[in-house]
């Protein structure tokens, strides 16, 4: 007699598998254990940011470690940052050009081999259907082992954009795996083998990054429209500034790493897309 409330085929299943690797779909504890380091270097990546510079500051020594490694890189920043500046009477269509020309050069600086410009408008990003869509044509198109995004899961974030775009990262990769999503896409179905969430608000992994910590100041650098309101760096006052700027990079690359007794690192929340 089978036991109240299986369903028929449950017990081959339970034979198939074992009694001891059964995986239920939903209601498992999530485990935890050892942080883990250095993934073997993925064959493609691709980072989503909800704005230029984003990806930078979350994984820019992470993409630089792997592109020198043979990792093919791509960045995809989710809108076109034309509210990144302090001063209201800015030509915004100027500032959407030259956000754009300083995310390319910051990711050349990184090894990036693309830049996908998905141009919703900065601080309006929303995490629907259309946005999901989206990026997981690109995904299909780009096929990458490892995603990287924005921890949507971290409290207290201010920046709407943010949540949305870890959001829409997450939901795209399930999207991207399974083909009954956007069945009428161009590309067929992949499924990457990771998602690295940056800013993560449960850090479970480290990239050690120490000899690729000056590329990642590098390419922040190169978005010189965001160094007084992002990076604190005033023209007045440039080189005390700047200085201040890199040691809070390397702060905080030291503070990451040394959460796996690394010199510096990246933090990150890893999740496998299983």
């Amino acid at each position: 007699m089978r036991p109240a409330g299986q369903r028929p085929g449950d017990e081959d299943r339970a034979r198939q598998d074992g009694p001891d690797r059964f995986v239920l779909p939903v209601g498992e504890l999530p485990t935890r254990g050892p942080i883990s380091t250095d993934m073997p270097v993925p064959a493609v990546a691709v980072a989503v940011g909800a704005h230029p510079d984003d990806i930078d500051f979350g994984c820019g020594a992470t993409l630089a470690k792997w592109a020198a490694h043979g990792c093919v890189t791509h960045h995809v920043v989710m809108t076109d940052g034309s509210k990144g500046t302090w001063d209201p009477r800015v030509d915004t269509t100027a500032l959407v050009t030259t956000r754009r020309h300083e995310q390319e050069r910051a990711a050349a600086i990184l090894g990036s081999s693309s830049v996908t410009f998905l141009d919703n408008v900065d601080g309006e990003l929303a995490s629907d259907a259309t946005q999901r869509r989206a990026l997981c044509e690109v995904i299909r198109r780009l096929r990458p082992t490892v995603v990287l995004g924005h921890d949507p899961w971290r409290r207290y974030r201010l920046h709407p954009d943010h949540r949305h775009a870890g959001w829409i990262t997450v939901d795209a990769v399930v999207a991207a795996r399974d083909p009954l999503f956007f069945p009428d896409t161009t590309e067929p179905a992949h499924r990457p083998d990771a998602i690295l969430l940056f800013e993560a608000d449960d850090p479970n992994h480290i990239e050690s990054i120490a000899p690729f910590l000056d590329a990642k100041i590098e390419a922040l650098m190169a978005h010189e429209s965001q160094h007084r309101s992002t990076m604190g760096i005033d023209s007045s006052e440039a080189g005390e500034a700047t200085a201040a700027f890199y040691r809070a990079v390397e702060r905080q690359a030291a503070e990451h790493g040394a959460l796996a007794s690394l010199d510096k690192g990246e933090a990150f929340h890893r999740l496998a897309c299983s």
